[in-house]
């Protein structure tokens, strides 16, 4: 595992007209469970389905229609708690949270506040070498997803897509924790990279599988520190909620400004009103959307068609057995068994696909070599192509054919950039390709030892001026590696000239 003793990272100070303030943050991520069906029915969860297609007569509160709860959706949200070192309720209720929206037949949405499936828990996230930031998680409950409101098809009418509605969610809630915007984007980040890797939800920000609102106070310096000795939040300040975030860039400027928001308004006399809010990326400001709610105002009550969630410790006994590597674990494994570095390590972690495709490569050759060519080649290759690893023209086993290559010797880096460029375009074996093309580099002293008293015997000027400058001695390897058609093995090359100009 990762050595975790980590340096605590400074809280973000900003500096107001008046004073110093700092910065506290606390995050609820909505991550819509990896499920072919919605939590309380079997219609379909198939993103950009035609509009009111993925919609079941449940889903739609018809009457008479009663909810039946999906156990896989429960397996996952328990296989998430576990990831996160959460504690697993045995037992758990769902609620109802009652209030009107147009995308939400019901009127109510079937939530867990008072028995959530999943208690406390944590996130370690790292923000470089060494430093990182434990965030606490407070819950996690399972809820239904509302519908979607459409209000540009006409001037006059607004229209409602309920392929949403019902699509189990599992909102994660964080403490207090996290003290900067680049904090706050970090932990999503992390978050959603451990929920990928479980493989209990996709990620797609873009198209609403991850959301996140981000709860805003200012606080005065050592305030939070009182916080943490006495758990009074009075200490913390008044916060503001910014509704569905879904991008890490804006979740950074929408905390900024906010931050400056509340500054701005408690230095010039004024208290801030707890509320919701709606960030503008347009406007690069957040505006009021509505006051902000306490439970008592959606009068929650126990769900009467749904009966308390009992489950067995065996059951989740079971669901820890099948867990996958984790990222840290996995992070920690690649830089004990390859020697990578730490960025290496996390480049090459960060998605699991890439994490894959890298261990195929390295094993059983050089890691470090691996390493630079699946960041350097393959990685930037992909970027400059817009493509994703999974799309890859350059199979693992094809990468790992051009490394063992460079390791015996049989190629050198040069002729590899050649190769890979070769097989990115046209496919094949590696090695049948360096037979087939002559592309090996040549290694016999006597050939390499010709081309280089050719060298120096035509550039008598250039010898003096290396012996004077040993730095210049690079320019007759150039050279010959120029006359061998880059074929030359360029250690011998290097050893030949040195000797040669009796440097």
């Amino acid at each position: 595992m990762l050595d975790l003793t980590f340096a605590t990272p400074k809280p973000k100070v900003i500096q107001g007209a008046k004073h110093d303030w700092e910065l506290v943050i606390g995050m609820e991520i909505h991550a819509q469970v990896a499920s072919n069906a919605k939590l309380f029915s079997g219609a379909s969860t198939t993103f950009g389905a035609e509009p009111n297609t993925n919609v079941s007569f449940v889903d739609c509160a018809m009457p008479g229609m009663l909810p039946v709860l999906n156990e896989f959706c429960v397996e996952q949200a328990v296989r998430t708690g576990l990831g996160l070192k959460a504690q697993i309720n045995l037992t758990s209720a769902f609620d109802r949270k009652n209030y009107f929206y147009p995308d939400l037949p019901q009127g109510y949405q079937i939530s867990q506040l008072y028995h959530p499936i999943v208690g406390e828990g944590e996130v370690i996230v790292e923000m470089g070498p060494g430093i990182a930031r434990l965030v606490r998680i407070e819950r996690i409950h399972l809820e239904q997803d509302a519908g979607k409101s459409i209000h540009d098809i006409d001037p006059n009418l607004s229209f409602v897509d309920y392929n949403r509605t019902g699509v189990a969610l599992m909102e994660i809630v964080s403490r207090p924790d996290i003290r900067g915007p680049e904090e706050a984007a970090a932990y999503v980040g992390k978050l959603r990279q451990i929920l990928r890797y479980l493989g209990t939800c996709d990620g797609n920000m873009q198209n609403g599988n991850l959301r996140a609102d981000v709860n805003v106070s200012v606080c005065r310096p050592g305030q939070y520190e009182k916080y943490q000795e006495t758990q009074d939040f009075s200490h913390l300040g008044t916060r503001c909620e910014i509704k569905n975030m879904n991008s890490m860039r804006f979740i950074q400027q929408a905390i900024e400004y906010e931050a400056r928001r509340q500054i701005a308004i408690l230095e010039d006399g004024g208290s801030i009103v707890q509320e919701t809010r709606l960030y503008d990326p347009d406007k690069g400001e957040t505006r009021s959307m509505r006051s902000k709610e306490e439970a008592h105002d959606y009068r929650y009550f126990p769900d009467p068609d749904l009966l308390p969630l009992e489950i067995e410790q065996a059951w989740v006994d079971g669901i820890a057995a099948t867990m996958p590597e984790l990222p840290d674990a996995k992070k920690a494994r690649f830089m004990a068994d390859f020697g990578l570095t730490d960025y290496d390590a996390s480049v090459l972690t960060a998605e699991l696909d890439a994490a894959r495709y890298f261990e195929a490569v390295a094993q059983g050759r050089d890691g470090k070599l691996a390493a630079n060519w699946v960041i350097n080649e393959l990685f930037g290759r992909l970027k400059k192509e817009g493509q994703e690893i999974a799309d890859s023209p350059v199979s693992a086993a094809q990468l790992g054919g051009i490394v063992e290559l460079i390791s015996a010797g049989t190629i050198s880096g040069k002729i590899a950039k050649d190769l890979f460029e070769i097989v990115w375009t046209e496919g094949g074996d590696p090695a049948a390709i360096v037979e087939a093309r002559g592309m090996k580099q040549v290694t016999d002293t006597g050939a390499i030892e010709a081309a280089v008293d050719a060298i120096i015997a035509e550039n008598p000027a250039q010898v003096e001026k290396a012996k004077q400058n040993p730095k210049l001695a690079g320019w007759f390897v150039g050279q010959v590696m120029k006359a061998t058609g880059g074929k030359a093995a360029p250690a011998a090359v290097n050893d030949l000239v040195m000797k040669k100009l009796g440097l």
